[in-house]
């Protein structure tokens, strides 16, 4: 009969925990309670990066959810604009659009003359204060940058209850609208977007972030000039974090960077905004958003964990320096991207001048430093840190037991198999099993943990091969250093470039354990103990700040 398996049922347990907390706290705010996703983390550490994840993902959903809201929802009434109407001093004559939280009209300003778009709360009188804060910090956050590529506020004013802004108008359509058609020409698409990058720059110059650029939120003039609108989520840099106080995530997954869509990314900045418009960029170029899914829910997770496909695979008419450019501002880590939204509009500028482009930097000093990197996925070995402590014992243990049998004179190969393939099978059990008591397991853990295995497999394979090549034992120890040079190599490229340093490191060990072979596992065990030590006593102790 078929023994269940200990492992599945530990992550069942895990996830019925985590389904209990995640259910609890939804209800919570069902029920109109105040709910904070830092003091639910706090409660329960084990499943804080899963917690952050899926209420980001709740908070998603019901943005989503509220964008479908009908004047029927006995819980968020809507008010019926009959047009014309009249409101003070505007006419209000058409409908020109509306998104999750107001509606603009176009309108005749009778004591002027003259045509405006007028915004309302899209609930009207029925608005709560926390709408109003809100509508009311879009036009302050307008009001404060003169620019001639952002659409300017004119008027503020509450009028029979109904909080609105007066803007320009500006004749035309929306850059959503262009793109639904076919992508930009290359050139066509870098000029806008230099365009806007300016006045998006002009906005951090005045401390506000956009924090929502993305195509419907570009309006495109009849002279082909885009204006940047819609600031409804725009905030102070001094204030500027991705999630509010109840957790809810601000943005559009499509355009968000990942300190947008997690926190523990960091905190967001002005290289938010200059993701937002590489993404935008990306989408001008190729016709599509950089992140395409079926749910908002998955959006974020690849803005999490995937690289984009880069532009040229889509779009070969689109040249590799504005190629780069774009790639740059979609880097994971915010210090990889430009710095100023300035430098992108300088290397938009240069690329259409035909002079040189500041990403295509090519200096060592420059593609060293990115090389010996953290990853985006390297936030995941905080989980692994205690864990590689202690895998680095067992390895120089197992290593010094080889030795000693060796200097002892035991030449029957089976007993090193049996120790090596005995010994890591039963650590391997263990230390996966201490793993997933720490919570689910990330797709890119397996990645590691598979690595991993193939090079113990690899390692203990290396007896019987001694067997069959008719070698005395041991004589294939140099390769085990190999091996864990390429181990160290895989890991490298998906978690930390210092691996790279490491994996010389284990090269060299090849060598002398070749030159000393009465010494080889012993040196081979102290090597390969202090590297995974090294990596482990770091993240551990990094869990432990992220924690504090």
């Amino acid at each position: 009969m078929n023994q269940p398996d200990p492992n599945l049922s530990i992550d069942l347990e895990a996830d019925e925990e985590l389904a209990l907390i995640l259910a609890d706290i939804t209800d919570r705010q069902l029920r109109g309670e105040s709910v904070s996703i830092d003091e639910v983390c706090q409660q329960h550490p084990a499943h804080e990066r899963e917690l952050r994840m899926l209420w980001a993902t709740v908070m998603v959903t019901q943005a989503v959810g509220e964008k479908s809201t009908t004047p029927d929802d006995t819980r968020t009434p809507l008010p019926v604009f009959e047009l014309p109407m009249m409101l003070g001093d505007f006419r209000l004559e058409k409908e020109l659009g509306r998104g999750g939280m107001g509606v603009v009209f176009l309108a005749r300003q009778l004591s002027l003359d003259r045509e405006v778009a007028l915004k309302m709360i899209l609930k009207g009188q029925f608005a709560n204060e926390e709408d109003r804060r809100r509508f009311r910090r879009e036009a302050e956050a307008a009001a404060k940058i003169t620019h001639p590529n952002i659409v300017s506020i004119t008027e503020f004013g509450e009028q029979d209850g109904n909080d609105f802004f007066c803007m320009e108008y500006i004749r035309g359509g929306t850059l959503s609208d262009r793109l639904a058609k076919r992508p930009l020409p290359p050139r066509e698409a870098a000029k806008l977007v230099s365009q806007i990058a300016r006045a998006i720059a002009a906005a951090h110059e005045n401390g506000i972030l956009h924090r929502d650029i993305k195509p419907s939120n570009i309006l495109i003039g009849t002279s082909g000039t885009p204006y940047i609108a819609d600031f409804g989520l725009a905030k102070h840099h001094q204030h500027s974090i991705d999630v509010s106080r109840s957790g809810s995530v601000v943005g559009t997954p499509a355009y968000m960077a990942p300190e947008q869509v997690a926190r523990g990314r960091g905190q967001s900045g002005p290289t938010s905004d200059i993701y937002s418009l590489g993404a935008m960029l990306y989408h001008m170029l190729t016709g599509r958003a950089p992140f395409q899914a079926a749910s908002p829910v998955d959006v974020m997770l690849m803005v999490l964990e995937e690289d984009p496909v880069p532009v040229r695979f889509l779009n070969r008419k689109v040249d590799r320096d504005l190629e780069m450019i774009v790639m740059k501002c979609l880097q994971k880590p915010q210090d990889l991207r430009y710095q100023d939204a300035n430098q992108l509009a300088n290397d938009l500028e240069a690329y259409l001048a035909d002079d040189p482009i500041s990403a295509r930097d090519g200096r060592l000093g420059h593609v060293m430093a990115n090389m010996f990197r953290e990853t985006h996925h390297a936030s995941v070995l905080e989980n692994w840190g205690l864990l590689w402590m202690w895998h680095s014992l067992v390895l120089f243990l197992t290593c010094f037991v080889t030795n000693t049998l060796y200097w002892s004179g035991v030449e029957n190969r089976w007993t090193y198999w049996f120790l090596w393939a005995g010994g890591f099978g039963t650590w391997a059990l263990v230390f996966w099993y201490l793993r997933r008591r720490q919570g689910p397991v990330t797709f890119v853990e397996r990645q590691i943990a598979h690595t991993w295995a193939g090079a113990m497999v690899a390692v203990v394979m290396l007896f019987p091969l001694e067997w069959v090549l008719g070698v005395p034992v041991l004589s294939l120890a140099p390769v085990m250093a190999l091996i864990a040079a390429m181990n160290f190599v895989a890991k490298a490229g998906i978690l930390n470039g210092m691996f790279y340093i490491f994996a010389v490191f284990m090269v060299a060990t090849g060598f002398v354990m070749a030159l000393i072979p009465q010494f080889a596992l012993l040196i081979y065990g102290v090597v390969v103990a202090i590297c995974f030590f090294t990596m482990g006593f770091k993240y551990h102790r990094q869990r432990k700040q992220s924690r504090s």
